[in-house]
């Protein structure tokens, strides 16, 4: 029987990644960042932030809302987004919890020619 090979790793570890690659456009860092200083924001506003197309801007923020971490609501002729703040609390301690763990104490690689593996 085969399987995605994505069933092997757990749930937090499957999210983390899809928050990564998410994460891994500048555009989405920035697209977070504003909604971040703004708290609510409109779909022109954002494009008018940054240096994309309105095109781009809407692409970006459909990859961010398809993993719900942002929430967008129609308002007339545009759509108000909005972080999701619980998501993004649940995803930033998934995110401590393994840098805390992948930096643990433990044989460490040091600079070049000094590795202790």
């Amino acid at each position: 029987m085969t399987y995605a090979k994505t069933a092997a790793f757990t749930a937090d570890q499957q999210q983390l990644a899809r928050v990564a690659k998410a994460l891994a456009h500048p555009a989405r860092v920035a697209i977070i960042q504003l909604l971040a200083s703004k708290h609510t924001c409109i779909s022109g506003d954002i494009a008018a932030e940054l240096p994309l197309s309105r095109t781009t801007v809407s692409q970006h923020l459909q990859e961010l809302k398809a993993l719900d971490l942002i929430r967008g609501e129609i308002d007339g002729l545009t759509v108000c987004y909005c972080l999701n703040i619980e998501l993004l609390h649940q995803v930033h301690q998934q995110f401590t919890a393994f840098f805390i763990e992948a930096t643990a104490t433990g044989p460490v690689c040091g600079p070049e020619d000094a590795c202790a593996c």
